[in-house]
């Protein structure tokens, strides 16, 4: 019952409030109620006219009738307050699966100041801002993010309860925001495709974009390196994990490969994503091989970006 009716909500709101990146709040987007607060009011409001009515007292209604105004003009201001208000959806950077999204909302004033506008996504706590007239305000609400892909939040709640909080006035827009979550990055041995190498011993020297012809020395241990590069004699001698270090080979390219991971579709692509950053980080040219896309032998920031990418939408619907 309850699903059947959310559905049929979001079905009416989409009709009377449709997606967009700018959004003005008026009297078709506004919808307003009383609070606890003012529903308590109207309760004792109403004990008290039940009181005047049986002692027949002109103070006890004088005093009703005022605060029964003050009720019904409150209604105007709380409504006031947040019509106008135009909303705009800013930019957001891409997350990590885990982490929290951060998305920018700009709200504008084209008239009268906007105060205590509260704003987010429940059921989280709502930010509350002030907006100058004929002024702007930026705030970055938080969206806690589970699975790669695209992120898209849904409907923003916009509320004000100003001026006295009886009445609260909201509205449920849909800026049409949407943030690329990248798989969360998960260690593990170096995933290269079969025809980049021709043993394992030499694999594990592609692991670090590195040769066998011509050795240079001992280094610190790093996770990824082979096993069988390991010095073991040092090890024994107390000097911690060492490994061979070889100078480059020359013609020799990475292709980090999907295909020669076991295990399910995620944990392949965290895994392939913690090497794409490692890579990267190395400054070390790569590659990038999935099931339905290849990307060449690159290096730089926008060779990092696409491969990012490529592993969030693996097998999605963008």
């Amino acid at each position: 019952m309850t699903t059947a009716f959310n559905k049929r909500w979001n079905r009416w709101l989409a009709k009377r409030i449709p997606a967009a990146a700018s959004v003005q709040l008026n009297q078709r987007r506004i919808f307003i109620l009383p609070s606890r607060v003012g529903v308590a009011f109207l309760f004792a409001l109403l004990v008290m006219l039940l009181a005047a009515i049986n002692y027949q007292s002109s103070l006890a209604y004088g005093l009703t009738f005022l605060l029964g105004s003050v009720f019904i003009v409150t209604i105007l201001h709380t409504y006031r307050n947040l019509a106008g208000l135009v909303l705009h959806a800013g930019g957001a950077g891409p997350v990590f699966a885990g982490e929290s999204a951060r998305l920018r909302v700009r709200l504008e004033s084209r008239g009268r100041a906007h105060e205590a506008i509260a704003l987010g996504w429940p059921p989280a706590e709502l930010q509350q801002l002030d907006v100058a007239a004929q002024g702007s305000a930026e705030c970055e609400l938080g969206q806690q993010t589970q699975r790669r892909g695209w992120l898209r939040p849904g409907r923003l709640r916009v509320e004000s309860r100003f001026p006295l909080g009886l009445l609260v006035a909201w509205s449920h827009v849909d800026l049409d925001q949407a943030v690329l979550v990248y798989p969360r990055p998960l260690e593990g041995e170096l995933p290269l495709a079969a025809g980049g190498r021709e043993d394992d011993e030499q694999a594990g020297q592609l692991s670090q974009g590195q040769g066998s012809d011509d050795f240079q020395g001992l280094r610190t241990y790093q996770p990824g390196d082979s096993r069988k590069r390991l010095h073991w004699k040092a090890y024994s001698r107390g000097h911690g994990l060492l490994v061979k270090d070889f100078a480059a080979q020359s013609g020799r390219d990475l292709l980090l490969d999907f295909d020669v991971l076991s295990g399910d579709l995620e944990s392949r692509l965290s895994l392939l994503c913690h090497w794409v950053l490692v890579l990267c980080e190395r400054q070390q040219p790569f590659g990038l091989q999935l099931p339905n896309e290849v990307l060449p032998v690159a290096i730089g920031e926008r060779h990092r970006e696409e491969c990012l990418r490529a592993l969030a939408l693996c097998g999605a619907q963008v």
